[in-house]
């Protein structure tokens, strides 16, 4: 799988996507976020990963959003496989919730607009001191009317949602903390090690567990959508049990299942 707009890696269980335009300070392009969804979809179907990082190349910045460069009336320039940018930050925005592997984002500068978006829906923010998060919507003509307010909302409070969104001001890592909008702040030169310090602890734990976890935290919220990811998640788990395989040799074998036996268990 060959990228040109992103670096993806995968390594000990742990699959890093990184944003590659630090000359744009990882602004995006639609190619950006096509292959941003298809690196997110390798990492979901890989069972040799447990958990996903998320970053921008450089320390400059994490994401800023769309790339304001190639923006012209009707949205931005570049469509590939007729996925227009603003849809495709939705997929890559539902990506992130919906992958049943705990995703981090590692938020190494800059996270404003659709980078602050991403860090939202991602499942832990660690940033470095030097981060710097906001919105910038209404300041270019702008808006996300989906993950991007709801979400934020959530995390830090709809009065301090309205103020980011609403005033386009920038805060400070130890401030974005202090409102619940990141999990951990450190020192540049720690980022990485702290990033891997929680992925190792991640996957120390249940795979199962945390899939449906992350479902249950988007169950109430995501309407018939959360609760299907929460019913397939349970789905899976009840493929691999001989209950589920007993219907299977039943139809294959033109015979009545004998599900009797599995009652009460």
């Amino acid at each position: 799988m060959e990228f040109t707009e992103i670096i993806y890696e995968k390594k000990k269980g742990i699959a890093t996507i990184t944003i590659n335009r630090p000359e744009k300070y990882n602004a995006c392009t639609p190619v950006t976020i096509y292959e941003l969804t298809q690196a997110l979809t390798d990492a979901w179907v890989d069972k040799d990963v447990g958990v996903v990082v998320l970053t921008g190349a450089g320390d400059k910045a994490f994401c800023t959003g769309g790339d304001q460069s190639i923006r012209d009336k009707g949205g931005y320039a570049g469509t590939v496989a007729a996925l227009p940018l603003e849809v495709g930050w939705q997929q890559v925005s539902l990506l992130i919730r919906t992958i049943p592997k705990p995703v981090i984002a590692r938020v190494n500068g800059f996270a404003i607009g659709g980078g602050n978006v991403f860090q939202v829906v991602c499942d832990l923010s660690i940033a470095s001191e030097t981060a710097q998060f906001g919105q910038a919507g209404p300041r270019v003509g702008s808006f996300d009317p989906g993950y991007g307010t709801g979400d934020l909302a959530r995390a830090v409070g709809m009065k301090k949602a309205k103020e980011i969104w609403y005033l386009c001001r920038r805060y400070t890592a130890r401030e974005a903390l202090d409102m619940g909008l990141v999990n951990a702040v450190v020192p540049q030169d720690k980022l990485d090690e702290e990033v891997g310090k929680w992925c190792r602890e991640l996957l120390e734990k249940s795979p199962t567990a945390l899939k449906m976890l992350k479902y249950s935290f988007h169950g109430e919220t995501d309407g018939v959508m959360g609760i299907s990811n929460l019913g397939v998640g349970g789905l899976s788990m009840f493929y691999e049990t001989d209950e589920s395989l007993e219907g299977k040799r039943a139809f294959m074998e033109k015979r009545k299942p004998d599900y009797a036996k599995f009652r009460g268990k």
